[in-house]
C-alpha cells in the first residue's frame, strides 16, 4: 500500500509518502521511502505570547501544504493522515488551519494530543532498533518546535509524556542574545530543568537503559559532534554519540553567531536561529539520564514520527 504522512510541527512540516508491505520473515512491516522532505514554515511563530497562529505562519504553512498535495497526487499514495502537534495544539484560532488544510489536502488534520504524539514516535523509531540489541526499556526523546516527547518503552510504550518544552519555545522565552549571554543561558537551562522534573513525574527516566533521539535537533547536533561536511543521513542513522561529544556539540553551537551556525556545511536554514536552544535541550536530558544508561550516549534515528504516521495510515486502511 502506498501511504503518505505528513507531520506539521511548530517549526517545520514534512511528507513522507512510502511503500508498506508486511514482512513474513520478521511479522513486523516493510517501509520503502518514495519522497521524504522539510519545509521550515514556522508555524509556530510567535504562538507562545499570542495564543494565535499568525497569518503569515499559516500563508507559509498552505503554501507547503500545496506543494504536497501535488507530490502525493503525482505519486499516487492511497491513504493520507496529516497530523498536527504543539502549535496548532497551543492555538485559539486552530480551526483556520484545519479548515485551510483540509481544502488544500482534502483530508482532515488531526490534532493530535501529546500522549498520542510520544507513541507515533516511539513506533517509527524502535521498530529497526531491535537487530542492534540495545539495552531496554529505550527512552525515546522527539525534541520539536514547541514541545518534547518522552517514551519509555521495550518492545510497546509502557509511559509517555509530552512536555512544553522545545527549540523555538525556549528560543523566544530564554534566548533571544546572538549568541546569548551566559545569564541567558542559565534562565533557559532552569526551564529546561523544570520540565524535565516535569516528565520525570509521568516517565521513570531512571528505568531507561538507551537513549534514543528523534527530529532534527538531534540530527543537526549529531552532524555537529561528527563535524560532517554535509549533511548525510546514512552517518547520522543509529550513529551512537557519547555524553561528551554531545556537551562539547552544544557549548559550540551556543557560543557561535548566527552567521558562524549557518555557514556550518550541515545546518538547514531554518534551524539555524534555534539550534542552540535545541541542543542545551539534549544536553540536559542525556546528562539527566545518563547515570542509568547502559551506555551514556544517545543513539540517534532518522526514523521518527513521520514513519509512525505512515505506519498507522496502513493500520487503519487494513482494519
Amino acid at each position: 500500500m502506498r501511504v503518505a504522512a505528513i507531520d506539521c510541527g511548530t517549526n517545520s512540516i514534512r511528507l513522507l509518502v512510502a511503500d508498506i508491505t508486511a514482512d513474513p520473515a520478521t511479522g513486523h512491516e516493510r517501509l520503502v521511502d518514495l519522497d521524504r522532505r522539510l519545509e521550515v514554515v514556522r508555524l509556530g511563530q510567535g504562538v507562545d505570547r499570542t495564543g494565535r497562529l499568525a497569518p503569515e505562519a499559516l500563508r507559509r504553512t498552505f503554501d507547503a501544504s500545496r506543494t504536497y498535495a501535488a507530490r502525493i497526487a503525482e505519486l499516487g499514495a492511497e491513504q493520507v493522515r496529516f497530523v498536527a502537534t504543539s502549535a496548532s495544539r497551543d492555538a485559539e484560532n486552530r480551526d483556520e488551519f484545519v479548515a485551510g488544510v483540509r481544502e488544500i489536502l482534502g483530508v482532515e488534520p488531526e490534532v493530535i494530543t501529546g500522549q498520542e504524539e510520544a507513541q507515533l514516535s516511539f513506533a517509527g523509531s524502535t521498530r529497526e532498533l531491535a537487530r542492534h540489541r540495545l539495552a531496554t526499556p529505550y527512552l525515546v526523546i522527539d525534541i520539536g518546535g514547541g514541545s518534547t516527547e518522552f517514551v519509555l518503552g521495550g518492545e510497546a510504550p509502557e509511559a509517555a509524556v509530552s512536555v512544553d518544552l522545545g527549540c523555538v519555545r525556549l528560543t523566544e522565552r530564554c534566548l533571544p542574545g546572538d549568541p546569548p549571554s551566559p545569564d541567558q543561558i542559565e534562565t533557559a537551562l532552569a526551564e529546561v530543568d523544570r520540565q524535565l522534573d516535569k516528565a520525570a513525574a509521568s516517565v521513570p527516566l531512571e528505568r531507561a537503559r538507551t537513549l534514543v533521539g528523534l527530529a532534527g535537533t538531534v540530527t543537526t547536533v549529531a552532524a555537529t559532534a561528527l563535524d560532517l561536511p554535509t549533511y548525510d543521513p546514512t552517518r547520522i542513522h543509529h550513529a551512537r554519540i557519547p555524553a561528551p561529544d554531545v556537551h562539547a556539540a552544544t557549548g559550540r553551537l551556543l557560543t557561535m553567531d548566527h552567521d558562524a551556525r549557518a555557514a556550518l556545511p550541515f545546518m538547514h536554514p531554518g534551524r539555524v536561529d534555534v539550534i542552540g536552544a535545541g541542543a542545551l535541550i539534549l544536553d540536559r536530558i542525556l546528562a539527566r539520564v545518563a547515570p542509568y544508561l547502559a551506555l551514556a550516549e544517545i543513539v540517534v534515528s532518522e526514523h521518527d514520527i513521520l514513519d509512525g504516521i505512515a505506519l498507522s495510515a496502513y493500520a487503519r486502511a487494513l482494519r
